[in-house]
């Protein structure tokens, strides 16, 4: 994708962004955030922005996330996603099978239902009364591939920075995005395929709000990426809105949030990664990892590049 990783946050003199601007995880959020800012660059809002940008990668074929991604054990892709708005909306689905766009349905959730999260069945029969074709379930060729050569041991280990792996071939996949828009106002968005090869039924922190997603308008917006339970454990993205509200750069709250996983996992904080990113209501970027590895996508009027963050490790 030709940017290359420029370490620390994005930062104007002043300590404030002109104009919308947009982050996601990992080297594919440039072409997410390039969706984006067709929403963004013309005065959209950060809602249809955090959406559009997200299907792009939702769109990709390949073992991301998406329909094209790792199964679980049972050989069937399952995706999870959520979305929330500048007004404490939000919504989020979980295990859903044969719907191109899981995002879509999870802001349908958010706009058309009393309630926050459906899963399984439910999101599926939900998203089919909305007009959502059910696609063919057929594993892409990498994903059919990856399942077969996981079927030879059946062991599941967790793949530190697989996301930015170039033969998708490991087994956990998501793209975070957050964005504020040119009023000033936050949204986010997460989707994924979640662990590959995991136990049927599993949900990580990408649709849980507050965990894998958190927007305050007020102070600001975060997203996670990595081992989802042990995101969840710590309510992840909620946490470093709060360190934000605390005062906090999004770098330091991203940092603190981090610090906070190792504490909790001890020796084990060596075998997994979790990162956060964020932005705060400056316009502010930052981003922290637990390992090396983890870079974040920016675009803005004046750059798109990737940014590396700093790691506990």
């Amino acid at each position: 994708m030709g940017a290359r990783p420029e370490a620390g946050p994005v930062v104007a003199g002043d300590g404030t962004m002109s104009g919308p601007v947009v982050i996601s995880t990992w080297e594919t959020g440039l072409k997410a955030n390039t969706g984006a800012w067709e929403v963004l660059s013309k005065n959209g809002s950060a809602l249809d922005a955090v959406e559009a940008g997200v299907m792009v990668t939702e769109s990709t074929i390949n073992c991301c996330v998406g329909l094209g991604a790792n199964p679980d054990r049972d050989g069937i892709v399952t995706l999870d996603a959520s979305i929330m708005d500048h007004q404490w909306n939000c919504g989020s689905v979980g295990a859903l099978e044969r719907i191109k766009h899981p995002i879509s349905v999870a802001r349908r959730v958010m706009e058309k239902t009393p309630h926050v999260l459906l899963v399984g069945q439910g999101a599926q029969q939900f998203a089919v009364s909305e007009g959502f074709p059910l696609e063919p379930q057929v594993l892409s060729d990498d994903a059919k591939k990856a399942y077969e050569q996981w079927l030879k041991s059946h062991e599941y280990k967790p793949v530190i920075n697989i996301e930015n792996s170039k033969s998708g071939s490991g087994n956990h996949d998501t793209i975070g995005m957050i964005a504020m828009d040119a009023t000033g106002n936050l949204s986010g968005s997460v989707t994924t395929s979640g662990m590959g090869f995991k136990m049927r039924g599993r949900l990580g922190d990408s649709p849980v709000i507050g965990a894998g997603l958190f927007v305050d308008n007020e102070v600001g917006a975060a997203t996670s990426t990595g081992q989802g339970e042990d995101v969840i454990r710590m309510c992840g993205s909620h946490t470093v809105v709060e360190y934000m509200r605390q005062g906090m750069s999004p770098e330091e709250a991203c940092k603190a949030a981090v610090e906070r996983v190792a504490r909790i996992k001890k020796e084990k904080a060596k075998d997994i990664q979790v990162a956060f990113i964020a932005i705060n209501k400056k316009g502010e970027t930052g981003g922290y990892a637990l390992q090396k590895g983890f870079s974040y996508a920016i675009k803005n009027n004046s750059e798109e590049r990737m940014v590396a963050v700093k790691s506990y490790f």
